[in-house]
């Protein structure tokens, strides 16, 4: 599997109205906004070069575009737009081409026709789903949100016709109750969930490409038989602060290939589209459990372990 970079950034015009709705005061760390929308490129080699610009695709800098819900004659219909903190709800959707029809082929990737990722605004809560398609193109899948508010979701595919690229659309979603607005945690090096450790060796850099390495330990000694999860060691989805610019980062190689191994040490090549506050969400498998390590970075700033870690108690905030 190729180290790649899909983006797609979407506008935070609905956050406003989402923070009247839910009395959201300040928003989260404003960030430079990027030109023109551009389309998603397909996973491609992505390796920093001497001047760190090796970049997805041969860009130099990282594409980002605008609001997402249609790109490239496909559009994200959300059936379900609206659900309850707190309460499973079937959420449902389809993808439609341009003549308005369901889609119903899908070329498959990373093991699934589609990935779907929802977070909440001030992205604290993440999930990373798979859901189930009917003969008549529409997905579904119980979700439980754990907190009233403002969401954003990802529908991230390659339709099956050919010459199609991959897309990532994406559209609001509001959970009603009582809201409480949260900040974003600080910045930090490590993180801790269920038992596990990771650790986060370098950062993000604006337009230009830069390694990431996560570690995983355990009771202080290193994890080395991870277990593939979607065809990876590790998947990391990263998401800007602000617009919610998503990035979808795959690791440096695959499980067989011979150039990695299962474990501690896991390998990105990512490029920042601007400067700003990104949280990384990484999923790793382990003795035949999924788990989801986060951390929050600056674009621009190494990120190292001596900074402050993030301990996750395991509440049920990521969902696979």
């Amino acid at each position: 599997m190729h180290a790649g970079l899909r983006i797609t950034a979407f506008a935070a015009a609905l956050a406003a109205t989402f923070g009247t709705a839910y009395g959201v005061g300040k928003g989260v760390d404003p960030v430079v906004e990027d030109p023109a929308p551009a389309r998603h490129e397909s996973h491609a080699e992505a390796k920093p070069d001497a001047e760190g610009a090796g970049g997805h695709g041969g860009h130099e800098k990282a594409p980002a575009g605008g609001l997402q819900i249609s790109e490239g004659g496909y559009t994200l219909d959300l059936r379900s737009p609206t659900v309850t903190a707190g309460k499973r709800t079937e959420l449902s959707f389809a993808i439609r081409d341009s003549a308005g029809r369901a889609v119903t082929a899908y070329q498959r990737e990373h093991e699934k026709e589609l990935h779907l990722i929802v977070a909440s605004r001030d992205l604290v809560t993440y999930r990373h789903l798979h859901p189930t398609r009917a003969a008549d193109g529409t997905w579904s899948i119980p979700v439980e949100l754990p907190r009233a508010g403002g969401y954003r979701v990802f529908a991230d595919f390659t339709p099956a016709k050919k010459g199609a690229e991959n897309l990532t659309l994406g559209a609001d979603l509001a959970a009603a109750g009582s809201f409480e607005p949260q900040r974003m945690p600080a910045p930090n090096g490590t993180a801790k969930i269920h038992g596990y450790e990771v650790r986060l060796d370098g950062g993000l850099r604006p337009g230009k490409a830069s390694e990431l390495k996560l570690n995983v330990s355990r009771d202080g000694r290193p994890v080395k038989n991870l277990q593939p999860y979607l065809g990876a060691y590790g998947h990391l989805v990263a998401l800007r602060s602000g617009d919610l610019a998503y990035l979808h980062v795959h690791p440096n190689g695959e499980p067989g290939d011979g150039s990695t191994k299962p474990g501690p040490q896991i390998s990105f090549t990512a490029t920042a589209p601007s400067s700003g506050t990104y949280r990384l969400f990484l999923d790793f498998k382990h003795e035949g459990k999924v788990h989801t390590a986060e951390f929050t970075v600056r674009a621009g700033a190494a990120t190292t372990a001596t900074e402050a870690p993030v301990h996750d108690e395991g509440t049920g905030e990521h969902g696979h």
